[in-house]
């Protein structure tokens, strides 16, 4: 699990969208600028557009994979599905399947100052993979339909520990845009990955993640 995390850190890349910058010029400072100061709590009005998705399940493609990833990656010829699975006034969770591998859950959770977004890793038996709980909080405001995450403190104290230093400068990014396409990227200098859900499509709900049982 720990190689899988690997490439799903540090092997994946970007596909820039109109009037973003070419990647050799991207810094971490400018992708956590990237959202420009919206209406007051911008974050809360992203935190409810989010929660009121709770209950449903959408399928996503992989929209900027900058360089491209080999056959062998992880990702490669998967079907992606994001279960908007447990909603509370603090957090929400959203596992998110990779074919058959439901290791992974983005867990979004309000702060005193904007939102948090961390990932939960587990191994199939319900426990925690090694490489787990990394993320950051959001800078600044961002609007309604963009918040980023630059890497906290402790996430990069985790990637040093485990010979994962590169990813120090990640900056995780969600969209949301009511009825048309939910969004999750990460990027840094050199790399951009993104993957885009249709919000227009439902799907049918997956089975629960990986130590569903063993979490709130």
């Amino acid at each position: 699990m720990k190689l899988t995390f690997f490439a799903f850190i540090a092997a994946w890349a970007p596909v820039a969208s109109a009037g973003t910058p070419a990647l050799a010029d991207v810094t971490p400072a400018q992708v956590a600028s990237a959202s420009s100061p919206g209406a007051p709590n911008a974050s809360a009005a992203f935190f409810d557009r989010l929660g009121a998705l709770c209950g449903q399940a959408f399928e996503g493609r992989i929209t900027a994979e900058q360089p491209p990833a080999a056959a062998s990656d992880p990702f490669h010829g998967q079907r992606l599905v994001m279960h908007v699975r447990d909603c509370g006034p603090q957090e929400i969770r959203i596992p998110f399947h990779v074919g058959s591998d439901r290791s992974r859950t983005w867990v979004i959770t309000r702060t005193a100052t904007g939102l948090r977004l961390k990932h939960d890793h587990r191994r199939a038996d319900g426990s925690e993979d090694p490489i787990t709980q990394y993320g950051g909080d959001t800078v600044g405001e961002g609007t309604s339909t963009r918040q980023t995450f630059p890497a906290d403190v402790e996430s990069k104290a985790l990637f040093t520990r485990n010979d994962m230093a590169v990813s120090n400068a990640n900056v995780w990014a969600l969209e949301l845009v009511p009825d048309e396409s939910f969004v999750y990227e990460l990027s840094r200098p050199q790399r951009l990955f993104r993957v885009s859900f249709d919000l227009a499509a439902p799907v049918p709900l997956p089975p629960p993640p990986w130590g569903a049982g063993d979490v709130k």
